[in-house]
């Protein structure tokens, strides 16, 4: 197989031993992100745009801080995103705090009227819009939406790869599944590289896969459980022992697991 620069990262995650090849891809490339937000990107005008709006998510605001790698610059983008987000709360605050004057000192009739025909009051539409832009704030993240698009490229070379290059299509096939959060990535991203008989061929060749592997690591959890009776002390553990690490990523992904 012929290798070039934007096939290296896939196959190499592929020729390791692991239970997703695609959780080893967005690792390294969650840890390269990580370093790359504290120093280049810190200093860029557009870069610093995008964390003022988007922020991160929890498990990447605990990356970025437990590298304890440049404080300072994490400091500088929190103080930018909160300015931002804070100026944002209170615009909206100022544009509906006389709604909420009004409305605070309505009589007690119009207040049991206003109950009885479920009509929504501004303070009402008010609440709807905090709700509605503190969840995009929440489920916004700046490295979460470089991972998604490296990530959507890579599959487009894995599906490339698996019609193209013999080679790589048997090494898919000696893989051990995906975890069921790339799996999902991987359906997904069928309807968008490939057409109707390709999908048909790779999703067959893909479930088949899943399902022997995920009844293997099942029955290794099994056996591990099995282990703490008394009645299996003798009995070999196999590739039981980090069954239940294993099988936790296998379900949800890479996750830092002590």
């Amino acid at each position: 197989m012929k290798e070039k620069i934007y096939t290296i990262p896939v196959t190499d995650a592929f020729k390791t031993e692991c239970e997703c090849p695609l959780c080893i891809l967005e690792k390294k490339l969650e840890d390269e992100n990580i370093e790359y937000v504290l120093g280049p990107f810190l200093m860029e005008p557009d870069g610093r745009m995008i964390t003022n709006e988007k922020g991160f998510c929890r498990l990447h605001y605990e990356m970025l801080y437990n590298t304890q790698a440049n404080r300072l610059g994490l400091g500088l983008i929190i103080d930018t995103h909160m300015c931002e987000q804070n100026s944002k709360l209170k615009k909206a605050y100022e544009e509906n705090v006389e709604n909420l004057r009004k409305e605070s000192e309505i009589s007690m009739i119009k207040n049991l009227s206003a109950k009885i025909t479920s009509k929504q009051t501004e303070t009402g539409k008010f609440v709807d819009q905090l709700v509605d832009m503190l969840s995009n704030l929440e489920n916004s993240c700046t490295i979460c939406n470089r991972l998604e698009q490296t990530m959507d490229r890579y599959i487009d070379v894995i599906f490339y790869l698996y019609f193209k290059e013999e080679e790589f299509k048997n090494l898919f096939n000696k893989q051990k599944g995906f975890c069921l959060k790339h799996l999902r990535q991987l359906l997904i991203s069928t309807k968008k590289y490939l057409g109707p008989k390709d999908t048909a061929i790779f999703v067959n060749n893909l479930i088949s896969i899943q399902i022997q592997n995920m009844e293997r690591i099942q029955k290794e959890v099994n056996w591990f459980t099995k282990k703490f009776d008394y009645r299996y002390n003798d009995e070999p553990w196999g590739n039981s022992k980090d069954a239940l690490l294993r099988s936790i990523q296998k379900l949800v992904g890479h996750c830092n697991l002590k």
